[in-house]
């Protein structure tokens, strides 16, 4: 399936994998949508970009919480950026590291109103559009923490296993029509998924990665570039990608300096 001219929209996509999502989008001729909380990290973005390659681009400021804001921007696009082809629900966090009895319930919010109700805010708000061409495709972004709990990461835990949930059902609530559904969900990857966990921890969140070679945001944006490209026939239902360092989530195997 090739991508010239369709319209690609990543969320959460300063940084990251979805920076490095809208590179190689733009990379295989599809326009972008990108949408982040960091306006200014987004237009250095599309700068360097465009610089490179002949892409359409359309950025704003949009907090995927925000039910009334994601309306409005949905709403507000200019008519040449509403037919959206394949939507990247990306933007998501994981706040903290404790047990549910010491829990921040302010971190719990957080993650559940990022994970869970932007995703939901978003697909709710473009699903639409693709039901009435009968086309386009839904892209989430999961995690291994969808399938493995692991200690005093519950509640992240529970938001990416909402994500699995909904990505499932979403299939089922568009039987029978030309619409693809894929849930990528990652192990992990070096990027500043700990950093914001550990609230800006530098040497705390690169402990994480000591001693392991963890997946990059490209590896991650190459496997949802396979994913949007197979022919239209073909539905990449789930993928679930690991550093070969990594069996499960907090089993990594890691090198003594």
């Amino acid at each position: 399936m090739q991508l010239n001219n369709k319209t690609v929209f990543v969320t959460g996509a300063s940084s990251g994998i979805g920076a490095a999502c809208a590179w190689q989008f733009a990379a295989a001729g599809a326009n972008l949508i990108l949408c982040a909380r960091r306006k200014n990290k987004l237009d250095e973005l599309a700068t360097a970009i465009q610089a490179k390659h002949n892409c359409k681009i359309h950025t704003f400021e949009l907090d995927v919480c925000k039910r009334s804001d994601v309306t409005h921007a949905i709403d507000s696009l200019p008519k040449e950026w509403t037919n959206i082809d394949i939507l990247l629900n990306n933007a998501g966090l994981a706040a903290g590291l404790d047990t549910l009895q010491e829990g921040n319930i302010d971190d719990w919010e957080a993650m559940i109103d990022t994970n869970v109700k932007g995703l939901l805010y978003m697909t709710r708000a473009i699903l639409p559009h693709m039901i009435e061409k009968n086309s386009g495709h839904i892209i989430n972004i999961g995690s291994v923490a969808g399938h493995y709990v692991y200690p005093k990461g519950a509640v992240y835990c529970a938001t990416k296993f909402a994500v699995n949930a909904l990505t499932n059902g979403l299939r089922m609530d568009l039987f029978g029509k030309k619409i693809r559904v894929t849930t990528v969900d990652p192990g992990a990857v070096k990027s500043d998924f700990s950093l914001v966990r550990f609230k800006g921890d530098e040497k705390r969140a690169d402990a994480v990665y000591e001693g392991m070679q963890a997946l990059t945001p490209d590896d991650i944006a190459e496997t949802i570039l396979f994913c949007a490209t197979r022919p239209a026939h073909v539905n990449i239902s789930e993928v679930i990608i690991m550093p070969v360092d990594q069996a499960a989530a907090t089993m990594v195997a890691r090198k003594e300096s």
